[in-house]
């Protein structure tokens, strides 16, 4: 079994140490690393080098969104789940566009944790239900675009799949075709929207108002 190497980065230790001890309960998963603000955590990037990044939002020195966007710059290859116990607001959303692959509230189980960490960690984007409600309700109040993107029908089809947790596996099952070929619909799609990765590709869909949540 391929072993997922996490990095916990958490300013309150009892919840630093929960998420380790629930985390080291999962057979793939492997801590390589605990922090406890955001500078620190993009130094320790590169030591241990993680495949992915457990961040608070809120932490002392840089903000979890932060470090996020300089750990994806200086790795591209490290992903980065996001953990907040506040509200979700416009510029935690406006901040997804940045590069962070997912977000999630700490109300979540310990089930549902280990399930965004790994669909994050393959490569997937993940966005908790409360960031999915926020996404919704942003783009219903948001200035309806004119802008058209020129999608074809399947292409829409997989755009509404990465509004959902599934992976590109997953999608290819749910469409009967192969896992291959949603990967190559998911590039002319980011060529088309001009954007970079999942994430930002289902924002700016609901923003043009493609799909609906």
């Amino acid at each position: 079994m391929s072993q997922i190497r996490i990095l916990v980065a958490d300013d309150h230790e009892v919840v630093r140490r929960g998420l380790v001890l629930v985390l080291r309960q999962e057979e793939d998963f492997e801590i390589v690393g605990e922090t406890e603000d955001g500078l620190e955590t993009v130094t320790l990037c590169r030591t241990v080098t993680p495949d992915l990044v457990l961040l608070d939002w809120k932490m002392p020195k840089m903000n979890g969104l932060k470090a996020a966007k300089l750990i994806k710059e200086e790795f591209p290859n490290i992903r980065t789940l996001v953990l907040s116990g506040a509200p979700v607001e416009t510029a935690v959303l406006d901040a997804l566009d940045q590069g962070v692959d997912g977000f999630i509230h700490k109300d979540v189980s310990s089930a549902g944790l280990a399930h965004a960490i790994r669909v994050v960690a393959n490569g997937g984007s993940y966005l908790g239900p409360q960031v999915t409600q926020a996404l919704l309700e942003k783009s219903r109040k948001g200035e309806q675009s004119d802008e058209i993107v020129p999608l074809s029908p399947r292409e829409l089809e997989i755009v509404k799949l990465m509004a959902t947790s599934s992976t590109y596996k997953e999608m290819g099952n749910q469409l009967n075709i192969s896992e291959t070929t949603v990967h190559t619909h998911v590039k002319r799609i980011f060529a088309k929207m001009d954007q970079p990765n999942r994430t930002q590709t289902v924002i700016t869909a609901l923003r043009l108002g493609l799909i609906e949540l």
